[in-house]
C-alpha cells in the first residue's frame, strides 16, 4: 500500500485509458467491522466486473484487469492496518491502493481518466496537516485531517540516518546512542543524560535535524499543508532552525510524545490547526468578494475548467459531494455538460480542482451553500 502525495496526483492525472477504474470504500480501524471491509470491496469489484462485461469486454480480459484487486482481498496483513477510507485505482499496468484518514461514500467510476475528486479533502487547503513528534528517543510522523490522524511509517527513509549518526562523537557528559526504527515506526535517535549540552553538542543536534529535514523533504515536496511540531521544549527550536519546510505552525505541542496514541496526537493538534484553517478560508472568501468587481472571479464551469488548465486560478471553491458530468476538449476549447453520467464523461468539478492544485492554486471543499455566489464552484483568478 502506498502513501499518496501531490506528486502521485500529478502522475495519476496523466493516466489516460479506455477503462480507468476508481473504487472508493469506507474502512474501519478496529472491531468486528474490519472483517466486513474485504467483503464490501469484493462486492464493489463484482460490480466493476459487471460494468466492464456490459461494455463488451470478454471475461478473460476483465479477470486480468481485476486480478490485482482480487489478490488484495487475500492479503490478511493489509486488512489489519486500515484507516478510515480506501481508494483503489486500476488501469493498464497500474494498480494503486491508498489508505487515507478520510471517509468516502462507496463509489465506482469507470472512465478514460481516474476519478480524483474524493481525495480533495485530503489535499485541500483547509483539510490536511502533518505532525512531527520529536523526543530524545523517537521521531514519529503523522498526517491528519479534521477527523483523525494516521502515523506514516517512513522506515525506508529515516532508519538510514542512524548509520550516519554512528560516526558522530558526542562529549562524554552527553551519552548518545542510535538505532533503527522500533515497533512504532519511529527512529531510536538520541538518548541524553544531562541537561546542558555544549555548543558542539548543539551543532551535532542541528546536523542530525538537517538530515531528518532532508529525509522528509521528498515526502513534503510541493506541499502547502501546515506542519505541527510536538515534543520536548529544547528540541523544537533546534528543528525549526534546521528545517527548510515553509509551513511549520508557530504554536507547538509541548511534552514527550513517545507514548501518545494517534487519538491523543489528533486531540492535541486539532485546537492548533482549526483556527488556522478557519482564518485562511474566511480570508479567501473575503478576497473573492473584494476582487469580484475587478472581473477576477468566475463561477461558470465552462470558464473555470479552462482557466484551471492555464494556471490562472489562485483559489477555487467547490461544493462538497456534488458532480458535474460532461466532456471537454482542451485544444478546441469546447465543453459539454450532461445531466446524467454518460460513457466517456468526466466529473468536471474533479478536473477543475485537480488542475488548480497542480498549478499551485488553493482548493477549498465546502458545503454547497458556502460556495460564493451560490454556484457549484467559484474561482479567484490570478489575472
Amino acid at each position: 500500500m502506498d502513501i499518496i502525495t501531490l506528486q502521485d496526483i500529478k502522475s495519476l492525472v496523466e493516466i489516460k485509458d479506455d477503462y480507468a477504474i476508481s473504487i472508493f470504500l469506507n474502512t474501519h480501524r478496529y472491531g468486528k467491522d474490519t472483517q466486513q471491509d474485504p467483503i464490501r470491496l469484493r462486492n464493489l469489484i463484482s460490480n466493476v466486473e459487471k460494468q466492464l462485461l456490459s461494455e463488451g469486454l470478454n471475461h478473460p480480459t476483465v479477470q486480468k484487469i481485476l486480478e490485482p484487486a482480487q489478490e488484495l482481498l487475500l492479503q490478511s496483513g493489509f486488512w489489519k492496518h486500515t484507516s478510515d477510507g480506501l481508494v483503489i485505482y486500476i488501469s493498464s499496468g497500474i494498480f494503486k491502493a491508498y489508505r487515507l484518514p478520510i471517509e468516502f461514500d462507496e463509489l465506482i467510476v469507470i472512465s478514460t481518466t481516474l476519478h480524483l475528486k474524493p481525495l480533495l479533502p485530503y489535499f485541500a487547503r483547509d483539510g490536511h496537516f502533518y505532525v512531527l513528534a520529536l523526543s530524545q528517543n523517537l521521531i514519529r510522523f503523522f498526517e491528519g485531517t479534521r477527523y483523525t490522524v494516521d502515523e506514516i511509517f517512513l522506515e525506508e527513509t529515516l532508519p538510514n540516518l542512524a548509520e550516519g549518526m554512528k560516526s558522530l562523537e558526542f562529549s562524554k557528559e552527553l551519552q548518545f546512542h542510535t538505532g533503527t526504527s522500533d515497533k512504532h515506526g519511529g527512529l531510536n535517535a538520541a538518548v541524553f543524560h544531562g541537561h546542558d549540552p555544549s555548543d558542539d553538542d548543539v551543532k551535532r543536534l542541528l546536523n542530525w535535524f538537517h538530515k531528518v529535514d532532508k529525509a522528509l523533504a521528498s515526502f513534503l515536496a510541493d506541499e502547502k499543508s501546515p506542519l505541527v511540531l510536538a515534543g520536548v521544549d529544547h528540541l523544537i527550536p533546534l528543528f525549526r532552525k534546521a528545517s527548510t519546510y515553509q509551513n511549520i505552525v508557530e504554536e507547538n505541542i509541548s511534552g514527550n510524545p513517545d507514548q501518545w496514541s494517534t487519538k491523543e496526537i489528533h486531540e492535541k493538534a486539532l485546537p492548533i490547526i482549526e483556527p488556522i484553517f478557519k482564518k485562511d478560508k474566511n480570508a479567501a472568501i473575503e478576497k473573492y468578494q473584494n476582487v469580484k468587481s475587478n472581473q477576477l472571479t468566475s463561477n461558470a464551469i465552462d470558464e473555470v475548467i479552462f482557466y484551471a488548465h492555464q494556471g490562472r486560478i489562485d483559489t477555487l471553491f467547490i461544493a462538497d459531494g456534488e458532480k458535474v458530468w460532461g466532456t471537454f476538449d482542451l485544444k478546441k476549447q469546447t465543453l459539454k455538460v450532461h445531466r446524467e453520467q454518460d460513457t466517456g464523461d468526466h466529473d468536471l468539478l474533479n478536473i477543475s480542482a485537480v488542475q488548480t492544485m497542480l498549478n499551485g492554486g488553493d482548493v477549498y471543499v465546502v458545503a454547497s451553500e458556502k460556495v460564493p455566489d451560490g454556484s457549484q464552484l467559484a474561482a479567484i483568478l490570478r489575472y
